[in-house]
């Protein structure tokens, strides 16, 4: 087999089948969310995510990514990295609960330290949950780890979050779901993966393990940096509300980027893990893997974008009309974070795991100057910077991950035409789809004669020339869907199957 073979392309299946559960209970959750409590809350909340995110990859540390990477495991690995995982995550948990009056100081949000107080047990819940979760992805049960995250979703937000708030509780709604679903996501974990419990705090291998962990704790640390430098700097320079109109847009943009990357970059990461020594294969699946996000991504985003300003009007109301414009180039610079998303694992995978922080690290500089120059001219202006450094992120990372595979860029330049290609079609369909129902106002309206007039022609167009999609995308395309097979096989003169030597049952 090819590629991610058999039991990569099952795994990747099963995280799609989860994430579009997610996806859909994720959407309605913060539509209602959004409509109930408004941007100002959603602002304050937001600040007390800016730190948690930040405390939870200082509690992870990445004694758990260890188990991922390593080809063997043993029970010392396993009892090492959940004892110092937990000890880290209680003192995180410390530290940030006493840190909560000046953090909430520098953010001059005073409502945001009880959030973040209360957010700080989140460090706890995580880290204790993070073994169990890193040893289903090694063992690639993306069946089980996807029932977790849907069920731990639905117990926080639907069952918890939505009745709380629609009885006015506020922003106690959004931590109450939070907490709830980092502990079901805890209990479930274990219960699919038990574990050994008794405390390890060295081993002969140990220092192994600390060194990947080490390696993981700076990757994410410059990671969050340049996630998370808009929001910080609005909320510093702004106010909550305005806070809250970009961070809704963002989770919105980023919503099906998450999870197309929660499906496959910890798939990738592990099939990846198993293939370090056969660079040909694992060329090969990361080279389908950007072909078909530049070919199908890229007109997929670009549709997103032009139907951003109803998306908005017709989800969360007139009062968040101001995040459409941020919603809409933010889904342009998305095929960017998902080539970025895809391009880390091949540098984890390749020896080359110092290489993601490295190489980004001068990136910090460039996107704080950019933020503290232009946020000041409001949103819109931190949407721009924050898109332009997702592009070079991801031009930085995948660059270095098509050099430790031995590609080039030129192989991707045909996708990147086909992509744009599509991507012209379907925008020019959904401009004058929007033009022929201007008049009416009706946001629904405009979303179905927008969504129809950029399907068809792009689906006549596949039918009728199959040859645009590529033979590496159409092949992507096949491992999941081999029902297309007859349509597909158009799109290369020799059998797919046969092309990248896989006998599918």
């Amino acid at each position: 087999m090819s590629g991610l073979g058999r039991s990569g392309v099952s795994a990747v299946k099963w995280s799609a089948v989860s994430t579009v559960a997610r996806f859909a209970l994720q959407l309605v959750a913060q539509v209602v969310l959004a409509r109930t409590l408004g941007p100002d809350i959603f602002g304050v909340f937001a600040i007390g995510m800016v730190v948690l995110t930040f405390a939870n990859f200082v509690s992870g540390f990445g004694f758990s990514w260890s188990l991922l990477q390593r080809p063997t495991l043993c029970e010392e690995d396993i009892r090492f990295a959940w004892t110092w995982q937990l000890l880290v995550g209680v003192i995180t948990m410390l530290a940030l609960y006493w840190l909560a009056p000046l953090l909430a100081q520098y953010f001059r949000e005073p409502r945001a330290q009880s959030v973040i107080e209360w957010l700080s047990l989140a460090c706890l819940l995580t880290a204790a949950a993070a073994p169990s979760t890193y040893l289903l992805q090694r063992d690639l049960n993306f069946r089980g780890v996807g029932l977790i995250q849907v069920g731990s979703y639905a117990a926080g937000y639907v069952a918890v979050g939505m009745p709380m708030a629609l009885l006015g509780w506020g922003t106690a709604s959004l931590v109450a779901a939070w907490l709830v679903q980092a502990t079901v996501l805890l209990v479930a974990s274990y219960a699919l993966k038990p574990h050994a419990l008794r405390p390890l705090f060295w081993y002969h291998d140990a220092a192994s393990a600390v060194g990947t962990g080490r390696t993981v704790f700076i990757t994410n640390i410059v990671n969050w940096v340049l996630n998370n430098l808009d929001r910080v700097v609005i909320g510093r320079l702004l106010n909550a509300q305005s806070l809250g109109l970009y961070n809704v847009a963002y989770n919105l943009a980023t919503m099906p980027n998450t999870l197309l990357l929660g499906a496959l970059s910890p798939a990738f990461l592990a099939a990846g893990a198993q293939l370090q020594n056969e660079r040909q294969r694992l060329g090969r699946a990361y080279l389908q893997m950007l072909a078909t996000i530049f070919v199908l991504g890229i007109p997929a985003f670009v549709f997103l974008a032009l139907i951003s300003a109803d998306l908005v009007r017709l989800l969360y109301g007139p009062k968040w009309s101001e995040a459409a414009w941020v919603l809409g180039i933010l889904f342009l610079s998305m095929p960017a974070y998902v080539v970025w998303g895809l391009s880390t694992p091949v540098l984890w995978n390749t020896g080359r795991k110092q290489y993601e922080y490295a190489l980004q690290l001068p990136l910090v500089v460039f996107g704080a100057l950019g933020l503290y120059f232009f946020v000041g001219k409001g949103i819109r202006a931190a949407a721009i910077v924050a898109a332009l450094l997702l592009v070079l992120r991801a031009a930085v990372i995948a660059t270095a991950a098509l050099r430790a595979l031995e590609l080039r860029w030129t192989a991707l330049l045909p996708h990147a035409a086909r992509g744009l290609l599509l991507s012209a079609v379907c925008a020019a369909s959904v401009l004058v789809g929007q033009e022929l129902v201007a008049r009416f106002e009706i946001p629904l309206l405009s979303l179905v004669i927008s969504t129809l007039l950029a399907f068809f022609p792009a689906a006549l167009l596949v039918a009728v020339r199959p040859q645009v999609l590529g033979d590496q995308t159409a092949a992507m395309v096949l491992r999941f869907f081999p029902w297309l097979e007859n349509l597909l096989r158009r799109a290369s003169p020799v059998p797919l199957s046969e092309k990248f030597g896989e006998q599918r049952p």
